[in-house]
């Protein structure tokens, strides 16, 4: 049975990977540094899964922490979600980010090659497009310079985990380049959680919905789209999840470097968005607009295509399931996660 790091695996899209890891047959063992997530995380994917999930505190860019890891166990792979990524924050705390998004994969990627683990696969971002020339993006649609320093770390990792493939050709790299991920499992025992105020549509609307915020912001309502409010491809988080698991079922141990789009093929606005979680809680959610914010692009859907020819993998929910489970997760647990 393969043995899976999972850095940042406390985290929102990590730690749904993990559960659909366990349901694949694979072990994960979670590396976290709880600075974007809550221990209580460990206790509910114990209730879900019904395993006891080997964790490792550590940050990614202290080598002795992450060797550790790695002379105690037979680490097969690595899916690497460790990272800041929060794109106004980035803005702000440019160095920041740069030192813990990319020093902190140089450090595991050499951790990685030096214990012999050649299969890598990246929690990339549709950011690497920048503002797209057209929609919907292909894995061909170039990667240009990004307009926040959150989105450069993912193109400076993606860059550097290519390069080393290019060094060590039985390495097998996998950078998977997601959309925009929302929802929560089914049982509402795990979700998004962010500190402070969200930076992402969903958990905003969700704190709104259970009155921890007085109303949401629409940053922006004067975009060259048919409403006036930005486009996003939203895709709901298990199956975000489950692309996972396709990837390390049909690339482990094939070298080379595999890049794929995850996302719905679906673009829908802030305002559908909106409005689609108004139908899921009954009421219209209030909603102000404001100033557009710096670094969002226009609009960005995927063509998801190639994921389904290659791997299999296709996202199945709806926006329906999106935003129910989403309000879910948020009305079970109004707070968050416990400290």
């Amino acid at each position: 049975m393969a043995t899976i790091l999972v850095t940042g695996g406390a985290g929102y899209i990590g730690s749904h990977t993990v559960v659909e890891l366990v349901k694949a047959g694979y072990e994960p063992i979670i590396f976290d540094n709880f600075s974007n997530s809550k221990p209580a995380v460990l206790a509910r994917l114990h209730k879900i899964t019904g395993k006891n999930i080997p964790f490792y505190s550590g940050d990614i860019r202290v080598r002795e922490q992450l060797e550790k890891v790695f002379d105690e166990n037979k680490i097969d792979a690595v899916i690497h979600f460790a990272g800041l990524k929060a794109v106004g924050e980035s803005v702000k705390k440019p160095l920041e980010y740069y030192d813990n998004n990319v020093n902190g994969s140089r450090t595991l990627l050499m951790v990685m090659r030096d214990k012999g683990c050649k299969n890598f696969i990246f929690s990339s971002s549709a950011t690497v497009y920048g503002e797209p020339d057209s929609v919907p993006l292909t894995e061909n649609s170039p990667v240009k310079r990004a307009n926040c320093p959150y989105g450069q770390t993912k193109i400076d990792v993606e860059y550097m985990a290519e390069e080393l493939q290019k060094a060590c050709p039985d390495f097998s790299v996998t950078l998977l380049r997601y959309f925009n991920p929302v929802g929560a499992h089914e049982s509402g025992l795990i979700g998004e959680d962010p500190r402070g105020i969200p930076n992402n549509l969903m958990p905003y609307l969700t704190q709104v919905a259970v009155g921890r915020l007085p109303y949401l912001n629409i940053f922006g309502n004067d975009y060259p789209t048919p409403d006036g409010t930005c486009i996003r491809d939203y895709i709901h988080v298990v199956d975000l999840a489950l692309g996972h698991v396709a990837a390390l079922n049909k690339l482990m141990n094939v070298p080379g470097v595999h890049i794929y789009n995850l996302g719905t093929g679906i673009g829908y606005s802030v305002l559908d968005m909106v409005n689609a979680f108004s139908k899921a809680i009954g009421h219209e959610l209030p909603h102000k607009f404001a100033p557009r914010r710096a670094g969002d692009v226009v609009q960005c859907y995927a063509d998801p295509k190639k994921a389904f020819e290659d791997l299999g993998w296709k996202a199945l929910k709806t926006l329906e399931d999106m935003t129910a489970d989403s309000y879910n997760w948020q009305k079970n647990n109004p707070q968050g996660y416990e400290d």
